[in-house]
């Protein structure tokens, strides 16, 4: 391939060009052929690879057997030549890998950066102007991860915002035995959905499960439900996405890739389609410092990677894993990436729209502010930094905290879905929903707003006074580990068995520890997400429906954002009520005395140590002593 042709891979797939050209003609015929020829090769080489990976494996099937049933990836055999075969098989496949070059994505022809023009401002005297709410007004909309954290303030938005909406349809699986309308049931009498509850009981009956998997055929829809949602959809919210970082690769390419693509085939056939929203994120395009509001070209073919899968035996995908996903930290933000590119050569003349969080936090006022119900990212940390379990940290603390509070990615779905469906387009709009351009905040000050809040509204049960630091020497942080977290939880455990009590506390260390090592890449590194087609939509609103669909980071008050969102994980994952902040408040108080009696102590015990162990150092501190009394006594009032 020329020169030319393999720089192109590198550059970004700008996405306002007319989505039937997946990939614009080369030059001439010459080059074309040299594409195509490439593609092809490595399309194959990969698939041959992978065929005889698995001929191999099932050749000595007797020697060793894979637990794809359990999802462990684990091997058991006998003797070392089978591990040998794996290994050597493994490493056949990752050599090919590390020939193969990038998707040879060429760029489509740019226009201002991926914004879609024109991006008109709104206009009083634009009699042709629908609000939002009229537009859902008689619309059906199919939500995927409804059951989720975003899926549920979705659903909870629709019916409090768009009250003449028809109906929203949920993809529900059923689980541990559980029905789809009894897990329906379960969502609708969660906290969420207590305001529609007590005003707008009625409205909770448009939300119909449909029962289904993301990771089945035909994502387990039956044929009935498939009908009754072609008919009658024409806005679709797809969210569902498995958000685990460690998760394995196989899980991670069914869920995020082949979940996407089958449900693009059902939106293929839905007669009014208006708009498809895709759920992606931010990071993943982490492998770069500036991500604008393009699709970038993919490490690899998505086909070939689903190949792979569908090929490979878990063990060995775990063993390539990590040559596969390259700079880019886990399986998580390498399968959204490759989805996004795959969404662009699947949608054809769909309308789409994606749009890309970065890091999603509790609630900013809707329904209520705080409102979170899990503790995936910060959450986790800051919970256990007001329990006094988490002390430190590798994080960069003058690098920007990319948060975004889960209501305002909320408001930009709903609105970029009524964009994308009145201004009709062959166009795909990214939309980067993130705060680190227009309102940013850096870790330094978010630790610091947090320890604040912890320490003002104190978790019951706390087990000492709140306090932490962020490093970036990684000796001094894993000594600090050490001391700080696992010696007291080792201490406290001992205690609990003396007592007769089930010790928990290192088994709750080693979670944080786990939960900061997925964190730790993007607090010790700074990306800057453009936002301009966020910032564009926002101006082509109505001054009515941007107060209702906020989506403006400028508005966030950081100090007291982070004050409500200890409120709400307190109050909606801890389930303690503010009534107990004055006793907690108390208690705080007396932790806070005691951890300075702590210092004190260890200071005093290891100057006692340190003059014990040096003759010399006793000599000066003696001196010091005579001295200071010598001062003392000139002091004509002493």
């Amino acid at each position: 391939m020329s020169n030319a042709v393999a720089n192109k891979a590198e550059t970004e797939v700008a996405t306002n060009s007319s989505l039937k050209q997946s990939t614009p003609q080369p030059a001439n015929s010459h080059d074309a052929a040299k594409l195509l020829n490439g593609s092809l090769a490595r399309t194959n080489g990969l698939t041959h690879a992978a065929a005889s990976v698995s001929a191999s494996s099932s050749a000595t099937s007797a020697g060793y057997n894979v637990s794809s049933a359990a999802g462990s990836g684990s091997v058991s055999g006998s003797g070392g030549a089978n591990s040998s075969l794996a290994s050597s098989s493994a490493s056949a496949v990752s050599s090919l890998l590390s020939a193969v070059t990038p998707s040879t994505a060429l760029p489509l022809p740019p226009s201002s950066n991926g914004l879609q023009l024109p991006y008109e401002r709104f206009r009083a005297e634009d009699t042709s102007y629908v609000p939002i709410a009229q537009f859902y007004a008689g619309r059906s909309v199919f939500i995927t991860g409804g059951t989720g954290f975003m899926g549920k303030v979705l659903v909870e938005k629709l019916l409090r915002s768009c009250p003449d909406i028809r109906n929203i349809y949920l993809l529900i699986r059923p689980k541990r035995g559980q029905e789809v309308s009894a897990r329906l049931t379960e969502l609708l009498n969660a906290p969420l959905f207590e305001s529609l509850r007590q005003e707008k009981p009625k409205e909770l009956s448009k939300v119909i499960p449909i029962s289904g998997d993301i990771t089945s055929e035909e994502l387990g829809i039956s044929e009935k439900d498939q009908n009754l949602l072609c008919r009658n959809v024409s806005v679709v919210f797809h969210s569902a996405a498995t958000v685990k970082f460690d998760e394995k690769l196989k899980l991670s390419v069914t869920i995020n890739m082949l979940g996407t693509k089958r449900l693009v085939e059902l939106c293929h056939r839905m007669l009014s389609l208006d708009a498809l929203i895709h759920v992606s994120t931010a990071y993943c395009n982490c492998d770069r410092t500036d991500v604008s509001e393009v699709i970038y070209a993919p490490p690899y073919n998505p086909d070939d990677i689903i190949s792979l899968i569908n090929w490979l035996p878990e063990d060995i995908l775990d063993q390539l894993t990590p040559s596969l996903i390259g700079k880019r930290p886990n399986t998580y933000t390498f399968t959204k990436a490759l989805a996004e590119h795959m969404l662009l050569k699947e949608a054809g003349n769909l309308p789409v729209a994606i749009v890309r969080p970065s890091i999603v936090t509790a609630s900013l006022n809707e329904p209520f502010a705080g409102w979170v119900d899990n503790f995936n990212g910060p959450t986790g940390l800051v919970s256990a930094l007001a329990k006094g379990m988490f002390r430190t940290m590798m994080c960069e603390k003058n690098y920007v905290a990319d948060m975004v509070p889960v209501d305002i990615v909320i408001n930009l779905m709903i609105a970029a879905a009524w964009r994308t469906a009145t201004r009709k387009s062959n166009n795909l709009l990214i939309y980067n929903c993130c705060t680190g351009q227009r309102n940013p905040i850096v870790w330094s000050e978010f630790v610091k707003h947090a320890m604040s809040s912890v320490r003002k509204h104190p978790l019951e049960g706390c087990l000492w006074y709140p306090t932490g630091d962020l490093r970036m020497n990684r000796p001094m942080n894993t000594l600090n580990c050490i001391v700080k977290h696992f010696l007291p939880a080792y201490i406290l455990d001992g205690v609990a068995r003396i007592m007769g009590k089930k010790p928990f506390v290192v088994n709750v260390q080693n979670k944080i520890a786990k939960a900061v090592e997925c964190l730790e890449y993007f607090a010790t590194r700074q990306w800057r997400f453009k936002d301009d087609n966020v910032h564009a939509l926002l101006h082509t609103l109505s001054p009515k429906d941007r107060e209702i669909f906020v989506f403006d980071v400028r508005h966030i008050n950081w100090d007291n954002y982070v004050e409500r969102y200890v409120l709400g994980f307190r109050e909606f994952l801890f389930k303690q009520r503010p009534d107990s902040l004055p006793a907690s408040r108390k208690r705080m108080l007396r932790l806070y005395y005691l951890h300075q009696l702590t210092k004190l102590v260890a200071v005093l015990l290891t100057w006692r140590f340190l003059m014990s162990r040096s003759k010399r150092l006793n000599d000066l501190w003696s001196a010091f002593l005579e001295n200071a009394l010598k001062m003392a006594r000139l002091i004509p009032f002493l």
